[in-house]
């Protein structure tokens, strides 16, 4: 595919491949049944039933580190326990995002309780690997919470009275700005027009993004609905497009909601050595890494286990500081 506006279309099973400063996007769904006293599935399951079950009871990725790049994890549907070895912890839920910069290294977990035992608990989320320059990979990780409860909406509605929405997760949508980003991003500095929102159109809605600058990277992806038109382009659900970044992009809704990840800024234009959870610069830094890890560990693991959880009557929350300031959305005061 390759025409003015899109450049290319990708169908899409589990891994968004992206362009600088995206590294790729994974889009996580697993169906969990109810869950027992322990936070595990109520009835006996073996791990390959799902996506995202690595730990012995309670779906998750124990304990396992990064460095170098920045995971902002999108919740749609579902509970996230997080624990790291700066000594913070947190849960989060639908709604939710969590931006962790992993700067010079860092251990965490991400673990999904299966908080209702009288219902199923299905599970959703987007985990977008985002690219650090040189210098930011230096710096101390750090991590920051944003509540849906403080996540900017912009509502718009076409000349049919059907409604948009625009969850602005980074930068800013027209004159609506995001949450700050943590210090140390790529996306903390608006020159590098980093743009991630959620687009919801009800059926048959009209929706058109501004331009971006002319180098930025940009892609759309229609995770949920059946039909979207982008220009006179029709697209299936679940395909990705790379779209033409310096120009207004018309969208418009089949018969049912859609939903759309929309992603877009400058690349970073530095070379990029990955190997497993580490991204760095080149294949010596790789190198360099994972001897310290081995010596290090990236600090000691505070917790008492590998996949720790919460109760499961705790609140959605987040500790900073190695636990010394806590934080909780306005709903759970």
């Amino acid at each position: 595919m390759n025409n003015n506006i899109i450049y290319e279309l990708t169908p899409i099973e589990f891994r968004l491949d992206l362009k600088d400063p995206f590294l790729f996007t994974a889009h996580h769904i697993d169906h969990f049944p109810a869950g027992n006293a322990q936070l595990g599935p109520v009835s006996p399951a073996q791990n390959h039933e799902y996506n995202m079950y690595y730990g012995e009871t309670v779906p998750g990725f124990p304990e396992h580190p990064h460095t170098g790049f920045e995971t902002i994890t999108l919740v749609e549907q579902g509970f996230v326990d997080h624990f790291d070895s700066l000594g913070n912890g947190g849960r989060y839920a639908a709604g939710d995002v969590q931006w962790l910069s992993t700067g010079n290294g860092v251990e965490h977990c991400e673990m999904f309780p299966l908080i209702h035992q009288d219902k199923s608990n299905p599970f959703e989320l987007f985990q977008i690997w985002f690219n650090s320059s040189a210098e930011q990979k230096k710096q101390d990780a750090a991590y920051k919470m944003m509540w849906r409860e403080q996540i900017p909406h912009v509502f718009e509605t076409d000349q049919e009275s059907r409604k948009s929405d625009i969850r602005v997760i980074s930068g800013h949508y027209k004159e609506t700005e995001a949450i700050s980003r943590p210090p140390h991003s790529w996306a903390a500095d608006s020159r590098n027009k980093v743009n991630i929102y959620l687009l919801t159109l009800e059926p048959y809605a009209e929706l058109t993004i501004p331009a971006t600058s002319p180098t930025s990277s940009r892609f759309a992806y229609f995770y949920q609905g059946n039909t979207l038109k982008i220009e006179d382009q029709t697209v299936q659900h679940k395909y990705l497009a790379e779209l033409k970044p310096d120009a207004e992009i018309h969208l418009k809704a089949g018969g049912l909601e859609a939903r759309i990840l929309w992603l877009e800024g400058e690349p970073i234009d530095e070379p990029v050595a990955m190997r497993g959870p580490f991204v760095l610069n080149s294949a010596q830094e790789l190198d360099d890494a994972f001897r310290r890890y081995r010596a290090t560990h990236f600090g000691e693991w505070p917790w008492d286990s590998p996949a720790p959880v919460f109760k499961r009557e705790q609140p959605r929350f987040a500790s900073y500081e190695g636990g010394q300031r806590k934080e909780f959305p306005e709903s759970e005061l």
